[in-house]
């Protein structure tokens, strides 16, 4: 009967399976037992197993010899091929509209884009369904809000949040085809790890993990890579050449059969002289030099993969040490070749195996070898670091997942293939409206949060879950649809205060939905056209019906000669904070207004702005006296009365001017103007004198112009 602290382990390769048994005192491990059997035909390719039956009937074998020895075998630990593992990255945005992420937001958002994630590794794997895929960890690389980075999302508030994660999936079909192997031979999986990771965890503990030191695992398909630094490990890859690419060299070149191929591959370690037998049957022997030249040019390619590998994963730079193991390491010539390569002293490059796993014993019989590293990495890290296999019940449905770390709920949702964004109920339909000719968007109510819980009790996305527990998820009830009152749009105050000539007046904000006026409670719908302004001066005035002065406000005019004729300089005018404003200015708070009255509107007024005069003058000298003389040039007239110059004008009045045709004065129209005395005197005559000179009564005069009449006697 195997006890309870002893760990039964398969190591299923592509070359082979390796059966061991180990037991642990303590933190000492002991290997009690080893077996090893080859498979007999390519059963496996690239750590996924091809042939089921064939493979379990190998399990079987090691199973029931080991069991003869130790008693009955139940649970098996195993490793799934760390070369199956495939890393995407996604991203994933959600629309917020200002309402502050909660935490359970947060990770809605992440495992969203875990799951776009998986749907991503399906599709460049042609598969149908992400649920093909286990995830086996993600991280985060940023959060972005409205497009510009952030450190936590969690109480912001903005319109846009997104995410971008790194994930890692293990397809479940590697996993599946290890459990029906299992299966076929009566075994359970006890525990599951990774290949990389079991091998680096034996070899390289924590405290060797802040040195840059890669680790290669050179099988007989491929060489897995794990590259150490600053702690922890930094990367995992893998070459898809190994020790298969020697057993081929040497397959061409001697023409033999693959599995004597790999025994004169073997032979290389140990033997000076390599007897051959080729596929016609001839045997020859060849000098161990020989038969390595022949094979130089394959290692070389092998090293030469190997070290670009290692130069990608470790940021462009050789690392401080190169650790080997797998059979493939002890290829000759392999780990020179690498150091030369990598520029690294032969010292720093070595091939390691199992004596350098600390706090490890072997039987006697059992021979430390670099090829026994991996099987008692996952024997070892099965037990400190496993990958438990449990079954979660969601909504019902049983889900098995394996448990690299802690298993969450979301874990487990995903797991389930529960479309995470669909468990948020949709936010309600949005409205548009146009508000002051500004289009604006009103969203709807947020949807709910779906409804998760664990046995019953309220639970949360990041909650830890255990094995048969009973998750019931139900998706959140949608947003309703946006609904507004028009108060919600506008601002709290709803009204302005102006001092109108000394009097403060509360002045209404004007409020018009789709061209009709509307109250503060009324309903929005969409499509809706919003007004919300306050009135002009011009506007608002007329409401002032006790201002007695308002007609006068109003651009003054007069009709002309049938022609509308406006004077600005006669209507009244308003300035607003003592400066003259149009009255198409929009009214502002606070703001003081003051009437200028209109000046007098009349007859001379209205003539002197259009430039015409009633009359003409001119100032002459008469008899030695000044004195100005006047003739009509305009009459004015309204409704066929003429007016006169002080008469008052009123708006739209209809005005008719006659002008005289301009012509100068002539000596004659100085007697409208003066009596001429006419002596009584018989016998007299008169001359006429402008300027000393003798004129005529038509004679054109000028201002100045010195005139005279003299009287004389007529001589006999």
């Amino acid at each position: 009967m195997v006890q309870s602290n002893r760990i039964f382990s398969l190591d299923i390769g592509t070359r082979s399976v390796v059966g061991m048994i180990l037991e642990q005192e303590g933190d000492q491990f002991h290997v009690l037992d080893m077996i090893m059997y080859e498979h007999k035909k390519r059963s496996m390719l690239d750590g996924q197993i091809q042939d089921i039956p064939s493979v379990a009937a190998i399990i079987t074998k090691i199973k029931v010899e080991l069991e003869e020895k130790h008693g009955p075998l139940t649970k098996a630990c195993v490793a799934a091929a760390g070369r199956a593992l495939q890393t995407e990255t996604s991203q994933t945005t959600i629309q917020v509209a200002g309402k502050p992420m909660t935490h359970d937001d947060v990770l809605h958002l992440e495992l969203s884009a875990v799951q776009e994630a998986q749907v991503k590794a399906a599709k460049n794997q042609q598969l149908d369904q992400h649920r093909h895929y286990y995830c086996v960890g993600y991280s985060v690389l940023y959060y972005r809000l409205d497009g510009d980075e952030i450190a936590s999302l969690i109480d912001q508030q903005g319109t846009e949040a997104s995410v971008e994660i790194i994930a890692t999936f293990l397809p479940r079909v590697v996993v599946e085809s290890l459990i029906a192997a299992l299966g076929r031979a009566d075994l359970e999986i006890e525990a599951l790890t990774l290949e990389p990771i079991a091998a680096i965890h034996v070899l390289v503990p924590p405290s060797m993990r802040r040195l840059n030191i890669a680790l290669v695992d050179i099988g007989a398909g491929t060489s897995d890579i794990a590259i150490t630094n600053s702690g922890t490990v930094i990367s995992y890859g893998m070459v898809p050449i190994a020790g298969d690419e020697i057993t081929e060299a040497l397959s061409d070149h001697f023409l033999l059969d693959f599995p004597i191929a790999e025994r004169v591959k073997r032979e290389l370690e140990t033997e000076e002289t390599i007897k051959i037998t080729d596929i016609l049957g001839f045997e020859t022997s060849f000098a161990k030099n020989e038969v390595l030249d022949q094979i130089h040019e394959a290692v070389n390619r092998l090293a030469d993969a190997i070290h670009q590998e290692i130069i990608r994963l470790n940021n462009g730079n050789a690392p401080q040490a190169v650790m080997m193991v797998g059979g493939g390491s002890l290829t000759p010539g392999l780990r020179q070749l690498l150091a030369e390569k990598l520029g690294l002293a032969n010292n720093r490059v070595a091939i390691r195996g199992t004596d350098a796993i600390n706090e490890l014993t072997m039987a006697d019989e059992i021979v430390h070898a670099p090829t026994l590293v991996t099987p008692i990495g996952i024997a070892i890290t099965s037990k400190q670091r496993p990958l438990q296999y449990k079954t979660i019940y969601v909504n019902e449905q049983p889900v098995r997942l394996f448990e690299l770390n802690k298993l969450t709920a979301g874990d487990c949702l995903l797991a389930a293939g529960l479309k995470i964004n669909q468990l948020y109920g949709k936010p309600g339909l949005a409205m548009m409206v146009t508000y002051n000719g500004q289009l604006l968007t009103i969203p709807g109510k947020y949807g709910q949060p779906p409804i998760l819980t664990k046995n019953g009790q309220p639970c949360r996305f990041d909650e830890i879950v255990h094995h048969h527990d009973k998750l019931e998820i139900t998706k959140g009830e949608d947003g309703q649809s946006a609904s507004v009152q028009l108060k919600e749009l506008l601002e709290s105050t709803t009204s302005i205060q102006v001092t109108l000539n000394d009097e403060t007046v509360e002045v209404p904000l004007s409020i018009v939905v789709n061209e009709k006026e509307a109250s503060l409670s009324s309903d929005l719908v969409d499509g809706d056209l919003i007004e919300a302004r306050y009135p002009s001066i011009a506007e608002w005035l007329p409401s002032q019906q006790k201002q007695p002065w308002l007609d006068e406000l109003s651009p003054f005019s007069v009709v002309i000669n049938h022609k509308k004729t406006y004077f600005p300089s006669l209507s009244a005018k308003i300035r607003v904070n003592g400066r003259e404003e149009k009255l198409s200015q929009p009214l502002q708070d606070g703001s003081t207004i003051e009437w200028v009255p209109a000046p007098k509107r009349t007859v001379a007024n209205i003539a002197a702005l259009k430039q015409m005069s009633f009359e003409q003058s001119i100032t002459v000298f008469f008899n030695g006296k000044e004195m100005t003389l006047t003739k009509e040039a305009s009459r004015f007239y309204r409704n066929g009365d003429l007016l006169q110059p002080d008469d008052v004008v009123h708006a739209g009045d209809e005005l008719i001017v006659e002008t005289a045709q301009t012509q100068g004065f002539i000596f004659q129209d100085l007697f409208r103007h003066v009596d001429i005395a006419i002596p009584k005197q018989e016998g007299k005559t008169f001359h006429i004198l402008k300027n000393n000179e003798a004129t005529t009564f038509y004679e054109p005069i000028l201002p100045g112009d010195q005139l005279e009449i003299k009287w004389e006697m007529i001589k006999q």
